[in-house]
């Protein structure tokens, strides 16, 4: 089988990192964990399964992930998320997969839980990834939030990744609390404005595309979550983002 170098970026993880990296050890020849000055016992725990630690000042999310990647031993790189894990049939492809041609990236889907619920509703499956790819030819995009891989070409494994985004729902507001906060600095880094008025549109919008283009408004109480959840998470980034920028102006007086 080709080497795979497993990378995975981390703060604060200790308690997900251990189940992250076995599940990498199931196809990966080296693992590296990018941590962002965790407090916590993430380092502690991911050295001790094995993983080398990087240590590194969050640079975004994709910069961050490109950080490691200089770091890998092997070319063909397989990127999770402290949270994912790989499905039994992912597992499978990726042993089965040639790894012969470095212009092809390989996409997954992700099956996202809130605690141990599979939300399938308003676009939350399959919610297509693509996590393994050669670092000669593609690579994650310099996005400071959200970033994907470029890749030549992309082929569909049609296999899974469960993604345990949510402990619960208290966990999901919290979690969009933190994101929202890390979308409206990634914005403010790349030069976005404030405005008075993006925070409504975009909030208008996602209730628009979650509850009737992608169905939420058929699909009970997880496709008005979803819609609803969505939606907030719109119009804090936006509405924090005008935050940072007003804080700024007051202390520039």
């Amino acid at each position: 089988m080709t080497p795979i170098t497993g990378i995975v970026i981390t703060l604060n993880e200790q308690s997900r990192i251990a189940d992250c990296v076995e599940s990498l050890k199931q196809v990966c020849d080296e693992i590296l964990v990018v941590d962002s000055l965790s407090q916590d016992d993430t380092v502690h725990v991911a050295e001790a399964c094995g993983a080398r630690v990087l240590t590194q000042a969050y640079l975004g999310d994709g910069p961050q992930k490109a950080h490691g990647v200089s770091y890998a031993s092997h070319d063909w790189i397989l990127a999770l998320d402290a949270d994912e894990r790989l499905d039994n049939d992912a597992v499978a492809a990726i042993q089965a997969l040639p790894l012969d041609d470095p212009n092809i990236a390989y996409r997954f889907n992700r099956r996202n839980f809130c605690g141990t619920h599979w939300v399938k509703a308003a676009g939350f499956y399959p919610d297509k990834v693509v996590r393994l790819y050669n670092r000669t030819t593609s690579g994650y995009l310099p996005k400071k939030a959200h970033s994907s891989v470029a890749s030549p070409r992309v082929e569909d494994t049609g296999t899974h990744i469960r993604h345990f985004t949510y402990e619960n729902l208290s966990h999901w507001m919290q979690r969009i609390d933190q994101l929202s906060t890390r979308d409206a600095w990634a914005m403010k880094e790349r030069g976005v404005g404030p405005s008075p008025w993006r925070p409504t549109l975009h909030a208008s919008s996602a209730v628009i595309r979650k509850l009737f283009l992608k169905g939420g408004i058929l699909q009970g109480t997880d496709g008005m979550t979803v819609t609803i959840t969505t939606a907030f998470h719109a119009f804090m980034k936006y509405a924090k983002l005008n935050e940072l920028h007003e804080q700024e102006r007051l202390e520039r007086k």
